[in-house]
């Protein structure tokens, strides 16, 4: 009772100032401008990010390197498939955002692949003209309901984030992510929690693997490597939230294949 309590008091949050404050795009811009970002806790996110460059190491890199190796059209079925369970947390959010036709597109899109597309290996309803596929969550969902980053923060593992994108993304776990509910939280005949968590740990494997040499070259040109990737980070998130592909500062389309909150 008291999960489905903070889902309606978030979804009535989000849509009393989604009537105001992500109307004004200005506002928007400037609450979400990288360099408006302050590093309040700047030592425990330089820690975290060693922590997790470690981690990298020891794990991410070296399955990477091994992943990247796989036929395309694995690699690529593995990519359609991460895409196509994320609908179940960008729906949501569509209809938070009042994208009310982007939640028709995107629930026509999940259906379809779900099941010509064979659990989403394959992407069909891109090739049944439907446009294409945009992922929205519940961080961008504040953002444009007017609540600003706040801070920087590094989580362990998960990697960049913002205090806003990190307390959004605990919605998930109070019923916001149709895909935590069936494996995890009611766990069912066909699936459990070891379903969702290998789903997560694809997903970073198959980030890394897209990525690999973007990152590999970026952590040796650069001066500060914490500082590079929070730059990057803070202005790829800012474009999500203003779905714009609007090239800003020094970032390019080879700095990220696609950067996942």
């Amino acid at each position: 009772m008291i999960k489905k309590l903070l889902i309606i008091i978030i979804t009535t949050i989000t849509l009393t100032f989604s009537a105001s404050a992500s109307s004004d795009g200005e506002l928007l811009l400037k609450k979400n401008d990288p360099k408006e970002v302050k590093d309040c806790f700047e030592k425990i996110n330089r820690a975290t990010f060693g922590f997790n460059q470690v981690l990298d190491g020891v794990i991410f890199k070296p399955v990477a390197s091994v992943y990247k190796k796989l036929p395309s059209p694995v690699k690529s079925g593995v990519s359609n498939s991460l895409d196509n369970l994320s609908n179940l947390v960008t729906i949501p959010n569509n209809i938070l955002q009042g994208e009310l036709s982007m939640a028709g597109v995107n629930t026509g899109r999940f259906l379809i692949n779900s099941t010509v597309g064979v659990l989403g290996i394959f992407d069909v309803a891109q090739h049944l003209g439907m446009i294409e596929y945009v992922k929205e969550d519940y961080g961008q969902s504040l953002a444009k309901a007017g609540f600003g980053p706040g801070c920087y923060i590094v989580l362990p593992v998960l990697g960049p984030s913002t205090a806003r994108d990190t307390v959004a993304s605990t919605v998930n776990f109070f019923g916001g992510d149709a895909w935590y509910n069936v494996t995890v939280r009611n766990e069912t005949q066909h699936f459990s929690d070891i379903d969702y968590y290998s789903s997560k740990v694809t997903g970073g494997v198959d980030f890394r693997a897209k990525n690999y040499d973007s990152i590999e070259n970026l952590e040796k040109n650069s001066l500060d490597f914490y500082a590079s990737v929070k730059s990057l980070y803070l202005q790829d998130r800012q474009q999500k939230i203003l779905n714009s592909n609007t090239v800003i500062n020094t970032q390019d389309d080879s700095d990220w294949e696609e950067i996942q909150n």
